[in-house]
């Protein structure tokens, strides 16, 4: 299955560079930019509508909060409770990425959503896929909601919760006789007969990057239809290296498409214009690499709070130009200026618009490698700092 996604992502991606190419040779780069930043804002808003349930208790609240990177405290946080504080199924978009919506919903068999009438009240079908969750073993219910589920052509994933809780009780327990791992074992067998499931994924909201989170991870994103994994990947919290890596390797996939709108707009032939639009876009693309990365001021003070790491502590190993400031268009031309590259690329561009014939064509070109520099130059920053400040709150000394 997972080939065959991607197969389709791989062709898709084709088509549109085939049009692309097309469009540059039949009506100019201009309007090849266009289709470009038509086709980028459409993958930044592509809804992915995830269903989050269980039965009373089970933790779907901190767990929805958890993957948001909100503490059950924050503004905009569901609430949480040892009664069910779920009533109607709730929306909680990404605080960042708003296309990407967690729903809270209520446990099937409540008084509110009875079984033989779950489905119609849900309505599973405005959900890419759902995570059933349970702090225990899963139950009857469970079995039947996953049943429903899998009837209307739906993904779903078990996810026992509180794992850190079971695993501190059972090291009381045992002492000395005690191993994580053998006790792990044990529990996610446990699970797995009880909903005849081939997997459970073991998860601790409170300690992400910790048992299988990262596995979920990987595994809802290779099953999610190709055009969905990018808004995905970009809305996980950073609970590994790996997903650091696999956000910086999405990101530098489109700064190709984003020198080709700057080169689009030095078509112009309009001095100063081009190099205000190159600043525009380049502020605009950062901003979206600093909040991807969780180095954001909100981000960072919420993995403060909860790795309990000083705020400053986590600015200090951020080593970027960009550590800890607000990007702006000022603080952008003055990161240029200091480089020699984009400094003497910037001047060029404006200088070759008065040349006869060659002009514009060679702006184009500067324009994009300009900007294509600038972007690889600070996502590869920004990329570094993620993982500095990721191995501090975790206080972590080699990569894991």
């Amino acid at each position: 299955m997972i080939s065959v996604f991607l197969y389709f992502s791989r062709r898709a991606m084709e088509k549109f560079e085939e049009e692309v190419q097309e469009l540059i040779q039949t009506r100019g780069l201009a309007e090849a930019a266009v289709t470009i930043k038509a086709y980028l804002d459409e993958q930044k808003n592509i809804p992915v509508n995830i269903g989050i349930t269980g039965e009373t208790g089970s933790g779907k609240s901190t767990f929805v909060n958890a993957f948001r990177g909100l503490d059950d405290r924050d503004k905009g946080a569901a609430p949480t409770g040892v009664v069910e504080t779920t009533s109607e199924v709730t929306p909680y978009p990404h605080p960042h990425h708003p296309n990407v919506v967690l729903w809270d919903i209520p446990g099937i068999g409540t008084t509110n959503f009875p079984a033989d009438k779950y489905q119609e009240l849900v309505q599973f079908e405005k959900f890419d896929f759902f995570i059933i969750i349970s702090a225990t073993r899963f139950r009857e219910n469970d079995a039947k909601l996953a049943e429903e589920i899998q009837r209307m052509g739906k993904k779903f994933y078990f996810v026992r919760s509180k794992i850190d809780d079971d695993v501190r009780n059972e090291k009381r327990g045992q002492k000395s006789a005690f191993n994580e791992e053998q006790t792990l074992n044990i529990i996610r067998e446990n699970c797995i007969q009880g909903v005849k499931s081939k997997q459970v994924f073991l998860v601790s909201s409170v300690e992400l990057h910790l048992y299988d989170f990262h596995l979920l991870e990987e595994t809802l994103r290779e099953e999610l239809p190709a055009h969905k994994r990018h808004a995905l990947l970009l809305a996980v919290p950073n609970v590994s290296l790996g997903i650091i890596s696999k956000k910086k390797e999405a990101l530098q996939s489109q700064i190709k498409w984003q020198a080709l709108i700057s080169a689009g707009i030095a078509t112009v032939p309009v001095p100063g214009l081009s190099f205000a639009a190159d600043i525009t876009l380049l502020v605009g693309v950062i901003i979206q690499y600093q909040v991807s990365f969780g180095l954001d001021r909100y981000s960072l003070q919420n993995l403060a709070r909860s790795a309990d790491v000083p705020l400053n502590d986590l600015k200090a190993v951020m080593t970027s130009p960009l550590a800890g400031k607000k990007i702006s268009t000022e603080l952008i031309i003055k990161l240029l200026s200091t480089s020699m590259v984009g400094a003497a690329l910037l001047v060029a561009e404006e200088g070759f618009r008065f040349i006869p014939l060659i002009g514009i064509p060679a702006a184009m070109g500067l324009s994009s490698m300009s900007t294509y520099i600038a972007l690889d130059t600070f996502l590869t920053m920004l990329a570094e700092d993620a993982q500095s400040v990721f191995k501090k709150a975790l206080g972590l000394n080699t990569p894991v």
